[in-house]
């Protein structure tokens, strides 16, 4: 803080009321508040004997420094309030990340409806693939604690944007608090409760719209096809110092491909006898999802410098897929029903103005079930029987029977997490701090379905067999970080280090040569114990200020993350081959291993950031990315020379990018965002299961060097908003896609493929729209337009021997099966109306 002279002002004071936190300027001007909420916030600075200065707007995103300078007009007499509005830099010069922050108030105008849509607009990120990465590469965090769901490394809840806060994205090579991730982090920053009561909420309705004749899928325009209903209410709940927040959502949306509920019989003893029951078909979407989402937050402060939070985020999913397959047989097809849930305590104690820390207690729980039927002697499975077609009728639709799919997979996490920070002087901060994550996983088939003829028999706990059970296991993650942030003359070094551990707890074969210890002649060597796996992940970062408004910032890091427990544990058990010969011609699968070692990224980045003008920023990024220990598939020859498959370190890979984002601030009613990524994604396969493919294939399964199936070499994003606060925003978000690789083939069959991933698909683009307008007090009505353009082909699947989605070069059965299938396309055009309230007391 400085007077009208440029001269420091010691004793000032400093206040954010709405966080109701606050500190006092040294003597040199200079102050900090600790443990501020992400939000945007009133920032009062008053001294005797000069004008109070309010600044305005003042936005602080989460788990950043934001720098606010003021300036204070000495005063004889008492004034007026002095009030500035406070603009958020357009470029922040200190970063050594690329760190993009999306505002609660950013989100509003946006065409977006669930966080993962708010991520696929930054730079750098092809559909949910960060940086070249393979999908689950990514940690999800809401309040800056994991919800990932080890099994498949996913986010474990499903958020939507009444809830959110900002959001931030991290690609690249963040700072050592943030692990178990090698391409980047989503933070999703929740909503808190407010001094003062307030209630919000909105309602929208909507179909897909298209000219009939432009897909073939139905074109009767149904408002009830897209439905969402979003209430919100926060305020003091009257207990002492105590804030609340309660949302809850609930979400329609049936699918745009209409199928039919046939009714027919069939002739057992002739399967090719259809009998229709010449009942009028119901005609009905084929996929659906119904949605429920709360979101409940208590936040406590009557302990002195200790706040005490609760949250509960709970998600309740039914859907059922698309598949063109069962378009006549809509009711054979299963239903995929989630419950998950994340909630838990936060302790955060401020034990000085330069010196806080947090503990946090969460359970992180997942639950989910695929199938039709839940038990598997329901006695339906034996009367309907299983799917059976016609071939030639109908492209070969499914006409009766029903999915004999059965999969559960369950998740229950407990976070114990804490971390403390210090200020030693003004321009040197550490942090530390520690995570500890035992988890309970089971995943598997309950209950095998094997038709006879007549009827199904049941097979439980039978593995030598195949007839696996579902498993459960408990590893446990763990992990301790450092991260040290100084301010060295005009440079800042951010380092850090960070420990990670992992614990399998189960066992693997002591002899890979005899799996199963059934080889004759071969000696018993008893399952060994899979080894605990610790690494240690240097980061490095440099920002260096070349002017007021230019830096050049540098980062390095090393980067691990365990695979995914539900491809390590998957058919783990290495009894089924039992009977393995050399001769032996039946497909065992590939074999899961819990004792593979964590996935490794090396990562460089460099950087230049500039604010061209005060509402113009530039920032330019060059990314380099050298992955090795990639979960893929090995194969192993045993004593007697057969021959497995099984999961191990040996796929690799590596990425070189660059990304441009020009960030415009509002100038009138305009304000855009334009961001373009190039990127070169390769390595020796795209999945840990591509070689064992190639190996069924008969190819050449040795290593290659090739793109990988998300290598989209050039990306833009643009989003251009116009708003005028209490009238009118509108915001238009265009997308453009060079295409991803595909493998052309000149012929069907064997040999007809050439190199792999050589062919490149069309160009593609998207427009999406939102318009907001007011019309009463705390009153507005909204349209959002996704694919205005409806545009057919975005990245999707093409024919082989043309590189085309619209054509291929024979005239085959499964290729009028293809055209005729409208989910090889992308959705149609999709328009949502609603309303939008909001008040307080």
């Amino acid at each position: 803080m400085r007077d009208g002279k440029k001269q420091p002002l010691a004793g000032a004071n400093v206040a954010l009321p709405e966080a109701r936190l606050g500190t006092v300027t040294d003597n040199d001007g200079r102050y900090t508040i600790f443990n501020v909420p992400a939000g945007t916030y009133t920032l009062r600075v008053g001294l005797i004997g000069h004008a109070t200065t309010v600044l305005t707007g003042v936005s602080i995103p989460a788990d950043r420094t934001t720098a606010m300078d003021a300036t204070l007009q000495e005063s004889a007499v008492q004034l007026q309030e002095v009030v500035v509005s406070a603009r958020r830099p357009v470029v922040e010069l200190g970063l050594t990340s690329n760190v993009a922050t999306v505002t609660r108030a950013e989100i509003a105008t946006l065409p977006v409806q669930q966080l993962d849509d708010i991520v696929n607009l930054q730079a750098g990120v092809v559909d949910g693939h960060i940086r070249g990465g393979r999908r689950g590469e990514v940690q999800y965090q809401v309040d800056g604690l994991t919800v990932n769901n080890p099994f498949d490394n996913a986010a474990s809840v499903r958020l939507d944007r009444s809830v959110l806060e900002e959001v931030q994205v991290i690609s690249g090579t963040f700072d050592a608090e943030y692990g178990h991730a090698m391409s980047g982090v989503v933070n999703a920053v929740l909503r808190r409760g407010s001094d003062r009561f307030e209630w919000s909420g909105e309602v929208f309705n909507g179909d897909f719209i298209y000219p009939g004749s432009s897909r073939p899928a139905k074109d009767e325009f149904n408002p009830g096809t897209l439905q969402n209903y979003q209430l919100t209410a926060s305020g003091p709940i009257g207990l002492p110092r105590t804030l609340f927040l309660v949302s809850g959502r609930y979400g329609v949306k049936n699918g745009y491909l209409e199928g039919q509920r046939r009714l027919v019989d069939i002739d057992r003893s002739d399967p090719d006898t259809v009998i229709y029951t010449g009942v009028r078909p119901e005609y009905l979407p084929v996929g659906y999802t119904r949605e429920w989402l709360g979101l409940a937050k208590l936040t406590n402060r009557s302990i002195p410098n200790v706040e005490l939070s609760y949250q509960a985020i709970l998600n309740r999913i039914e859907s059922r897929n698309e598949n063109w397959d069962f378009r006549l047989n809509v009711d054979g097809l299963p239903k995929q029903r989630t419950r998950s849930a994340v909630h838990g305590f936060e302790w955060t104690h401020t034990l000085s103005p330069t010196s806080f820390y947090r503990l946090n207690v969460r359970q992180n729980y997942f639950d989910y079930k695929d199938m039709l039927y839940d038990s598997v002697f329901d006695p339906r499975y034996d009367l309907i029987g299983p799917p059976f077609k016609v071939e030639g009728f109908e492209y070969d639709a499914v006409l009766g029977g029903v999915s004999e799919t059965r999969f559960v997979q369950n998740t229950n996490a407990v976070v114990f997490a804490g971390a403390l920070n210090h200020v030693l002087k003004g321009d040197h901060q550490i942090k530390a701090g520690f995570e500890w994550q035992p988890a309970w996983v089971r995943f598997g088939v309950p209950g095998h379905l094997v038709w006879t003829g007549t009827k199904y028999v049941r097979h439980f706990d039978e593995p030598a067999e195949g007839f696996p059970p579902p498993r459960r296991y408990a590893p446990v993650f763990g992990s301790i970080y450092a991260q040290d942030d100084i301010e060295w003359n005009d440079l800042r070094f951010r380092a850090g280090l960070r420990y990670e551990y992992f614990n399998p707890r189960t066992s693997v074969p002591g002899d890979l040569a005899n799996p199963a210890n059934t080889i004759a002649g071969a000696a018993y060597v008893p399952p060994r114990a899979a080894s605990r796996k610790l690494t240690i992940s240097p980061r490095l970062g440099v920002s260096y200020p070349v002017t007021p408004k230019t830096s050049l910032f540098f980062a390095y890091g090393h980067f691990y993350q365990m695979p995914q427990i539900g491809q390590m544990y998957a058919n783990a058990d290495y009894s089924v081959l039992g009977t393995l010969q050399a001769s032996s011609e039946k497909d065992y699968g590939v074999l899961g291993n819990p004792d593979v070692r964590p996935e490794k990224s090396i990562q460089y980045q460099f950087g230049y950031k500039q604010e061209l003008r005060d509402w113009l920023g530039l920032d330019l990024t060059l990314f380099y990315k050298d992955i090795r220990d990639l979960l893929g598939t090995e194969i192993l020859t045993t004593y007697n020379n057969a021959v497995y498959k099984r999961l191990s370190n040996i796929d690799f890979g590596n990425v070189i990018g660059l990304t441009v984002a020009l960030d415009q601030r509002a100038l009138g009613l305009v304000s855009t965002a334009l961001d373009y990524t190039w990127q070169v994604a390769g390595g020796n396969s795209s999945d840990p299961y591509e070689t064992a493919a190639r190996v069924d294939a008969k190819e050449d399964p040795r290593p290659r060097q090739v793109p990988l199936n998300w290598d989209q070499r050039h990306t833009v994003n643009l989003t251009v908003t116009l708003a005028r606060p209490g009238s009118f925003n509108a915001s238009g978000v265009f997308r453009a896609a060079s295409g991803q690789p595909y493998t052309p083939a000149t012929e069907t069959g064997f040999g007809g493929s050439l190199e792999a991933n050589s062919g490149r698909k069309p160009l593609s683009f998207l427009m999406d729209l939102r318009g907001e307008k007011r019309l009463l007090a705390g009153w507005s009505t909204f349209v959002t337009v996704y694919n205005l353009f409806d545009t057919r082909f975005f990245n999707g699947a093409v024919f082989a021997n043309s590189g085309s989605p619209f054509y291929s070069r024979t005239d085959t059965a499964a290729d009028r099966r293809d055209l005729a299938n409208p989910t090889r396309y992308y959705p149609p055009r999709r328009i949502e109306l609603g309303i939008r309230w909001e008040g307080r007391s």
